[in-house]
């Protein structure tokens, strides 16, 4: 599996609906890119300048809400995963 750096976190994005309400399928193309998902691995935090370290505030199996444009978008075993700051993390979906 993989194993984020620093203040990085993995997250497995969540599929978006591929009809409108009135049952239009969408293409993947005309479909927002979703901005919610699961962590699936956290860092070991970030190193601040007394070279202590901070915790990150979310936990694997936390549902959160992330920005639009954010992290890096990667492949592994067959699985489209976004690696993020934590700062790109808006939320924690309750």
């Amino acid at each position: 599996m993989l194993k984020p750096l620093g203040d990085r976190v993995i997250i497995e994005v969540a599929k978006e609906e591929e009809k409108t309400v009135s049952g239009i399928v969408l293409p993947g193309s005309a479909q927002e890119k979703p901005q919610t998902g699961s962590i699936i691995a956290v860092g070991e935090g970030r190193i601040l300048e007394n070279g202590t370290k901070a915790e990150l505030a979310v936990k694997v199996g936390d549902t959160v809400l992330f920005e639009k444009y954010a992290g890096t978008e990667v492949k592994h075993d067959g699985k489209d995963f976004l690696v993020v700051n934590e700062r790109d993390i808006i939320a924690i979906v309750e």
